[in-house]
């Protein structure tokens, strides 16, 4: 099969070709694993993350992909051959050991065993993975598998991160960032908080025409100050400046919800500024979102149907996986980027 491997951990300004397309083996299930055609696969930040170390997969080469939408062709055992033939989707979380106070509790984003799928495991820039059965989602049929692709990375960590916020409809919401994850939690957000006014924090032009474009009651650049303080930011950024700028515009009580696996060194420094009675006080508040649990994307597919919650795709060949992880790098392009593998994805295809 042909896929895009990952052989080394370099800034992308120093190598920005990354990835390289090859011809490997197809994996084949252990006992209790699908495997699946790949129709689709979403190109997340935190595949930059990955490239660039700051988050490293502990081998190489590895094959990266969390969002990944395809059908079952083979079962590695018997009890699973049923689901041949069935649409599933593949996300960030791969496998957990079932067996921790995490896992037991239905936090199972935290358990110390917790692989990834694109990261710890082979992914989804490929034409065939395989997954652990449990772990397979099955895709509304609501959703093409373009549209679906995205949600279960982007989609299902803002929905995650929304219910970490705890806000409270009426109370204005900040997104700071408005890439693959931002204008999806703005579509989910206008659907559970009406009566909130939603302000964006974007650092270009074009994703603050886009954020109005969605129904962005505000859009402005980082920094900012909005027409009233959010009761809750969410923070999409790779970079520390703008949980700073957020701080000082979050409403006294306010919680800062930071999702990202990592943020970049360039500007870490920025930290240094942090000023307690600005940025802080009052009783502000610091969350992170650590990964997702199955019931975050499984209910987020679920909403994402039923509320006619799309995201705005950009489409790439497999063999152009470097160019879209460019443009992610660059924030080239509105919305989503999507990853066409297999020759009968479902979706409209747009021009580049």
């Amino acid at each position: 099969m042909q896929a895009q491997l990952l052989h080394k951990c370099r800034p992308l300004s120093e190598q920005p070709r990354p990835l390289s397309l090859e011809r490997v083996e197809a994996p084949r299930p252990r006992p209790g694993e699908l495997l699946v055609r790949i129709a689709a696969c979403g190109v997340c930040h935190t595949e930059l993350d990955e490239i660039e170390g700051r988050t490293p997969p502990p081998r190489f080469p590895v094959i990266p992909g969390h969002q990944v939408v395809g059908r079952v062709v083979a079962a590695g055992s018997r009890e699973h051959e049923h689901r041949c033939g069935q649409r599933v989707g593949v996300a960030w979380i791969h496998s957990t050991c079932g067996r921790c106070r995490f896992c037991l509790q239905g936090r199972e984003n935290l358990c110390p065993d917790f692989l990834a799928s694109g990261r710890d495991v082979d992914g989804g820039y490929a034409e065939l993975m395989t997954v652990p059965a449990e772990f397979a989602l099955p895709i509304p049929e609501e959703l093409d598998d373009l549209q679906a692709a995205p949600l279960l990375c982007a989609g299902a960590i803002g929905h995650r991160s929304l219910k970490l916020t705890g806000l409270r409809n009426g109370e204005p919401l900040g997104l700071t960032g408005f890439g693959g994850s931002g204008h999806l939690v703005l579509q989910l957000a206008r659907h559970l908080h009406p009566d909130s006014p939603i302000y964006v924090f974007a650092r270009s032009s074009e994703q603050r025409r886009f954020a109005h474009h969605l129904g962005a009651d505000w859009a402005g650049a980082i920094g900012v100050p909005p027409p009233a303080p959010p009761g809750a930011i969410i923070d999409t950024t790779p970079a520390w400046g703008p949980v700073l700028a957020s701080l000082s515009v979050l409403s006294p009580g306010g919680r800062l919800v930071i999702n990202a696996i990592r943020k970049e060194d360039r500007d870490r420094e920025k930290l240094l500024d942090l000023d307690y009675p600005r940025h802080l006080w009052l009783e502000k508040e610091i969350r992170s979102v650590a990964n997702v649990c199955r019931a975050d994307v499984k209910e987020f597919l679920g909403l994402a149907a039923r509320l006619s919650i799309r995201p705005h795709v950009r489409t790439y060949p497999l063999a152009q996986a470097n160019q879209a992880l460019l443009d992610l790098r660059n924030g080239h392009g509105q919305g989503a980027k999507v990853l066409v593998i297999g020759d009968e994805a479902t979706g409209f295809l747009p021009d580049r």
